[in-house]
């Protein structure tokens, strides 16, 4: 019987179904480095002065699957006026091809790194995925969701808005 519950509590933090940790709402994201598809590196530093919507995902994970094409409706919507949709895979890195798959088979146009090591779960203090966060333009945490997000959040799309430059 404690074998199958430890197996139930794991597949529950695997889809997401436990809180992050330390990373708070009102305080500083923690500085966070990726690699993008074509190998090169890149930060939430290099993306500072823009908001921007950081989904931890997986190829593997159903409730990710669900959840792309909210993202892409945000991102549609959303990055021409300044917001950066950006889904990091934590996939093992023998899986960038399905990753590339997947983002092909998803139709996803918004930004994908990746994080094999799973260091975005560490410094954001993840457990499962998905995670979104939404940083403020200043490099703030606005906004954090465990589980899918859905485009038609309402607080969520409020703070895409307030947090979007002055056109």
């Amino acid at each position: 019987m404690m074998k199958v519950l430890s197996a139930a509590a794991v597949l529950l933090a695997a889809c997401g179904d436990a809180p992050p940790g330390t990373v708070a709402v009102g305080k500083p994201v923690p500085p966070y480095v990726a690699e993008v598809l074509d190998g090169d590196r890149t930060s939430l530093a290099d993306l500072q002065g823009r908001p921007v919507l950081l989904n931890v995902w997986a190829t593997w994970c159903g409730p990710c699957q669900t959840e792309i094409p909210a993202l892409e409706t945000l991102h549609r919507e959303y990055g021409p006026k300044g917001l950066r949709v950006v889904g990091v895979s934590i996939d093992q890195a023998s899986e960038q091809q399905a990753v590339r798959e997947f983002m092909q088979e998803h139709g996803v146009s918004f930004d994908v790194w990746l994080d094999p090591s799973g260091d975005v779960t560490s410094q954001f203090s993840t457990i499962g995925v998905p995670n979104t966060f939404l940083i403020g333009a200043d490099g703030t945490l606005l906004w954090k969701k465990v589980g899918p997000v859905h485009a038609t959040d309402e607080e969520l799309r409020g703070l895409i808005e307030k947090s979007l430059p002055a056109a």
